[in-house]
């Protein structure tokens, strides 16, 4: 893989960046502190920008500087405005595969902004980052996740049954990935 860390990329609302020291507050406000959109996720919302501030937001200032790392605000080209983020979650060198992972604050659902942003970060993998494989996973009780991957082009793999641990508890995991060649075709 050709790591070039977290590049700037755009699509024709959004802008998908790295993590400045100023998004600690929209970040809490449009979806950290927000029950509707960690409900299936690892991480329970956080009380206070403050909290976001010493502890998340912190680890991503300082993990941005490595090539190997992928972690994207997505930004509103109109507002300027983040209401979501997008990266890679794992890396698999020995394979070449990417997992990604994303959320979105809850007044963007339902919008097509998700699907504009992994699309995007699709592109990118595959060709500039050389990856061969990129998969997502999403826990079954949360269809509108494993539409996302869907209309991205991740084909559904199967479920792992009780693999997975969210804010819900013990989970299946709906496993879908992109292989590089069915990307080119």
């Amino acid at each position: 893989m050709n790591h070039l860390g977290t590049k700037t990329l755009e699509t024709q609302r959004l802008i998908l960046r790295k993590t400045v020291e100023s998004d600690a507050e929209p970040m809490f406000e449009n979806w950290a502190n927000d029950g509707r959109v960690t409900k299936y996720l690892t991480w329970s919302p956080y009380e206070s920008a403050e909290q976001l501030r010493e502890s998340y937001h912190r680890y991503l200032l300082e993990s941005q500087q490595k090539n190997d790392f992928y972690d994207w605000k997505i930004v509103l080209k109109d507002t300027d405005e983040p209401i979501g983020s997008i990266g890679v979650v794992r890396l698999r060198e020995d394979t070449g595969e990417a997992e990604v992972g994303y959320c979105l604050g809850y007044a963007w659902w339902h919008q097509g902004f998700m699907t504009e942003a992994f699309t995007r970060v699709i592109k990118f993998l595959f060709e500039e980052v050389g990856v061969n494989r990129i998969m997502a996973k999403h826990d079954p009780n949360n269809p509108h996740s494993g539409d996302v991957m869907k209309k991205c082009g991740l084909k559904y793999e199967g479920t792992l049954r009780q693999a997975g641990v969210n804010m819900q508890g013990v989970c299946d995991e709906a496993i879908y990935a992109i292989l590089k060649k069915d990307y080119l075709e």
